[in-house]
């Protein structure tokens, strides 16, 4: 069952830990550098450089193809014996649509709008970068589908920054909660 922790920055290091992740993939601007968790296996950490951008502004690094070329090729060498984690600065925009082309890249016969749907589902707040939905619907042979998925979805509600949350990789499996309870106390509400 594999599955894609989707997060924020600050949450890296414990999400790696919580869901025994070993490879993550970060999205952040241009040489904007952070320590790596020691969890995470050097050899299996993708950085791309981009901002959180539509379109081209100066200064700024849009999201290419290219970017989207390195993400589906480490895609494709995800093992997926463990968690991928795929993390941005706010965990809102650039790392769910990142996850999105992962399932796509991993599981092409799925369906965009209930893969987009359990992207929702996870979250009322992420908010696909529409330019990485773009290139990445066009680079997997999606015909627009993911763009349209995307759409049909809207805008995510107004946050300051995302929570974790677990994207399952293939339709109809089931995730663990983000944030898994750790105390070994028998949840009383289950019976």
């Amino acid at each position: 069952m594999p599955y894609i922790v989707i997060c924020r920055l600050n949450q890296i290091a414990e999400s790696a830990v919580l869901h025994g992740a070993r490879e993550v993939v970060s999205l952040l601007a241009e040489n904007q550098d952070f320590h790596r968790p020691a969890v995470i296996d050097h050899n299996r950490h993708l950085k791309l450089g981009l901002n959180d951008i539509a379109e081209a502004r100066p200064g700024l690094t849009e999201p290419g193809e290219a970017h989207v070329d390195r993400l589906v090729r480490f895609a494709q060498g995800w093992d997926q014996r463990a968690p991928l984690v795929i993390h941005c600065w706010l965990g809102i925009s650039r790392s769910p649509a990142a996850a999105l082309i992962t399932a796509l890249t991993l599981e092409p016969d799925q369906d965009e709008m209930a893969l987009a749907e359990r992207l929702r589902a996870a979250s009322p707040f992420v908010t696909p970068n529409p330019r990485l939905v773009e290139i990445g619907d066009g680079m997997l042979g999606r015909n627009g589908r993911l763009i349209r998925a995307v759409k049909a979805i809207g805008r995510g509600a107004d946050a300051f920054e995302g929570g974790r949350i677990c994207l399952a990789v293939r339709p109809g499996d089931d995730v663990p909660a983000a944030t898994p309870d750790l105390s070994g106390r028998k949840d009383k509400s289950k019976g």
